[in-house]
C-alpha cells in the first residue's frame, strides 16, 4: 500500500507540474516555469486529499502529508531547474515528492 501511495504522489505531483507549464506557457517561457511551480504546490493538497479517500493514510495524516508532497516538490523543483539540460533530472527529482508525502504522513501516527 505504500508503494502505491508514493507512486500516486509521484505522478500526481508531475501531472500538476505538466498541466501547470502547459496552461503557463501559452504567456511565454518565463510563465511557463512559474505555472510549473503553481501547478505543482497546488496538486500537493489534493493528492493528500486523494490518499485520504484511498484510506492511504488517515484524516489526521492529512495536513502533514500535503506539506511534505509541498517540500518535495519545492525540493524537486529545484533539482529539475538545476538538471533540466538532462530529461533524467526532471523526471527523477519527482521522486522527492512521493518521499516528502511518505515523511509527512509519518509525523502523525
Amino acid at each position: 500500500m505504500r508503494v502505491r501511495f508514493f507512486v500516486a504522489m509521484c505522478v500526481l505531483g508531475g501531472i500538476g507540474a505538466f498541466i501547470g507549464s502547459a496552461i503557463g506557457g501559452v504567456f511565454g517561457q518565463r510563465s511557463l516555469f512559474v505555472g510549473a511551480f503553481i501547478g505543482g504546490i497546488a496538486i500537493a493538497p489534493i493528492s493528500a486529499r486523494l490518499a485520504v479517500w484511498r484510506r492511504w493514510i488517515v484524516p489526521q495524516q492529512y495536513w502533514p502529508t500535503a506539506a511534505g508532497a509541498t517540500a518535495g516538490f519545492l525540493a524537486a523543483a529545484v533539482v529539475a531547474l538545476n538538471t533540466l539540460s538532462s530529461p533524467v533530472g526532471p523526471v527523477l527529482s519527482t521522486a522527492l515528492i512521493g518521499a516528502g508525502a511518505l515523511l509527512g504522513s509519518r509525523r502523525v501516527r
